[in-house]
């Protein structure tokens, strides 16, 4: 407040004097105590809101408590936003939210904007997933319960942001009929449900294809009639090429429309997921294999339970022949058809000839074009066959083919690896396979190992050449032999009999001296025949002089580990405790009403120290400057 007439004289005369330096002093102290409760008041009103379910964003955005059944937002996201949501209501329900379209900075780090979704009632619940600009999915979540929070941060770019958000309470553990699934054969059709009659609403269904490796999935949409928006934000269908909905988003559409798709690999996902409004007719769909690979004529490949032979469908009509027109040995086993024609042929059905000779083992089968004759006694088609061949060995694939005056003869060998794997056990019951890896072990504890054949082949058996173990993954020296030639070399090292597809043996629990903690495993086995009584199978254990297995092809090895003995654990914990790092936190912690009482205090004394000191400045002044000087 300014002095007025007669005022302002005096307070100039006392400005001349020093005797106003007292009164300007407690103008001072008075607007620093003013600003120190202004500053107080705005901490206070900053930090009155707790981030649980709250939000610090302007008001036309502003974070809320959310309680209803099922509600859309659209969100315009200004710049420096800091935004948090919950959804919860007393229901024994769980939450899905949905966020159909997200429009961020496009430019933006993900460590300053983001959309951050947690499984609970604060941010302090565990994240279920994390939102950025650049994300190659539709974002979907679901809460464990009844509630659930999202929290939105902006950075300080000012550019056009707009999220919408879609949730609603779902039953968990229920579902809508003919809604998703697993689909598995070679090509098939789905329907969004109840189609052609309008979708349910709420639904969320997911469907996952799945063939045989070496193919692709065509995927082609007959009909889409849902609720048409520009960025499909209300009903929609996405197509992720892969095993599920974050392998990489494909598309996303709604509307009318016949779109097709086609994967890069054996698998693809849909998923159709509609609101609470306006149901149209949904979908109808239909899927087919292609065959990934470029087959000019015929290809072999040989696995431990099959032979696949693809043909080319150009190369079987340029001699006038089709799918309708090939058999094998057994009439009965019939191909699969796609853009290529397809056997999977087994090693012991669809008459396969298994043949043992030579410490050889090898499977034949034939494939016959069969046609229709012109008359009972001439016909104008060549007789073709293909000689189907797997010789069981490391891998490797020769192919062969000649042309005779009256027929076309096409030779396919290739040779073929048995697949075998090795696990330890709890028991020498062989029943529970140990899955912890590494696998923490006492000194002299038994160990129980199997190597398994994997093949559908039931006349063959495992036998255990060699086994060894070094603490290396790569069985660099030092090496030490549990079994060799089929004996046992350590003194706890016992080797069970032949059984089948499978080959064990015991031993006691070790380490390596002046070497790491850890043990590998690698056994060799050798593969016979159950009925020849003079393979090296049936012999057992031979000294190294009286064993041949040079022209043993049908070998396999096998590698397990690590192995590491229970107090290298401990260690090792000890040593993850003393260097693991605790990442700091991006968000400073309210005030309490404690905290703001101790701010005001030290704000007023520190008022009431700078008065002290000013009055003493002030009588300083006055005590120097206006001393009267004595006459002399």
């Amino acid at each position: 407040m300014k002095p007025d007439g007669c005022e302002t004289e005096r307070y100039k005369s006392l400005l001349a004097s020093g005797a106003a330096w007292p009164l300007i002093n407690m103008e001072v102290a008075g607007r620093l105590i003013v600003s120190a409760l202004l500053i107080a008041s705005s901490l206070a009103e900053l930090n009155s809101t707790e981030p649980q379910g709250r939000s610090t964003c302007t008001a036309s955005l502003g974070g809320a408590n959310l309680a209803e059944t099922h509600k859309a937002l659209i969100l315009k996201l200004n710049a420096a936003e800091n935004c948090t949501w919950t959804i919860e209501r007393p229901e024994n329900k769980s939450i899905r939210i949905i966020f159909s379209h997200v429009q961020l900075d496009p430019d933006g780090m993900c460590e300053s904007e983001n959309i951050q979704v947690f499984d609970g009632n604060s941010t302090n619940g565990p994240l279920l997933g994390k939102i950025c600009s650049k994300n190659d999915f539709v974002p979907v979540f679901e809460s464990s319960y009844n509630t659930l929070t999202f929290q939105i941060l902006t950075d300080s770019t000012r550019i056009q942001r707009s999220v919408f958000v879609f949730y609603y309470f779902f039953p968990s553990g229920t579902s809508i009929s003919n809604c998703g699934g697993y689909l598995e054969a070679m090509e098939g059709s789905f329907t969004s449900p109840n189609y052609p009659k309008p979708h349910p609403e709420l639904a969320y269904c997911v469907w996952h294809i799945h063939v045989e490796k070496g193919y692709k999935i065509k995927l082609s949409f007959k009909e889409i009639f849902l609720e048409v928006d520009q960025h499909c934000r209300f009903d929609f269908i996405a197509v992720y090429d892969g095993s599920s909905t974050n392998s990489g988003l494909m598309g996303q559409v709604c509307g009318r429309g016949t779109p097709t798709f086609e994967s890069s690999s054996d698998s693809l996902t849909v998923v159709l997921s509609t609101d609470y409004a306006n149901s149209y007719r949904g979908f109808s769909a239909s899927y087919t294999s292609i065959y990934a690979e470029n087959v000019n004529t015929t290809s072999l490949t040989c696995a431990s339970d099959k032979m696949r032979v693809i043909i080319n469908k150009s190369y079987l009509a340029s001699f006038g022949y089709n799918e309708n027109n090939l058999q094998l040995n057994d009439p009965t086993c019939r191909p699969k058809v796609s853009n290529v024609v397809e056997f999977a042929i087994p090693l012991d059905e669809c008459g396969t000839i298994k043949r043992v000779e030579d410490h050889s083992i090898t499977y034949t089968n034939i494939i016959t074009f069969t046609a229709s004759p012109t008359s009972a006694v001439i016909t104008r088609q060549k007789h073709l066959q293909i000689v189907v061949k797997c010789e069981m060995e490391h891998n490797s694939t020769v192919e062969m083919m000649y042309i005779t005056e009256d027929d076309v003869i096409q030779n396919q060998i290739a040779l073929g690896k048995y697949n075998t794997s090795m696990a330890l056990f709890e028991s020498d019951l062989f029943e529970n396979p140990i899955l912890e890896s590494p696998y923490y072990v006492d000194l002299n504890q038994t160990l129980f190992v199997q190597v398994s054949l994997h093949t559908s082949d039931p006349n063959l058996v495992v036998f255990l050449d060699t086994c060894r173990a070094s603490p290396t993954y790569d069985f660099a020296s030092p090496i030490y032999d549990l079994i060799k030639s089929g004996c046992g070399r350590d003194e706890t090292c016992k080797v069970y009999p032949l059984l089948r597809h499978y080959g064990r043996f015991q031993f006691s629990a070790f380490k390596f001296l002046r070497s790491l903690s850890s043990v590998y495993l690698q056994c060799t086995v050798l593969i016979c025949d159950s009925s020849d009584h003079q393979s090296r199978c049936s012999q057992g254990c031979v000294s190294r002089r009286k064993r041949d297995t040079s022209s043993y092809k049908w070998k396999a090895d096998s590698i397990l580990g690590p192995i590491r003995l229970k107090r290298d654990r401990s260690a090792s914990g000890n040593s993850e405790l003393l260097h693991q790092t605790h990442a700091d936190k991006t968000q400073s912690q309210p005030f309490d009403r404690l905290h703001l009482f101790s701010f005001v205090v030290l704000a007023l004394n520190a008022v009431i120290v700078a008065t002290i000191a000013a009055k003493r400045f002030v009588n300083q002044r006055m005590e120097y400057k206006y001393q009267r000087l004595q006459h002399h």
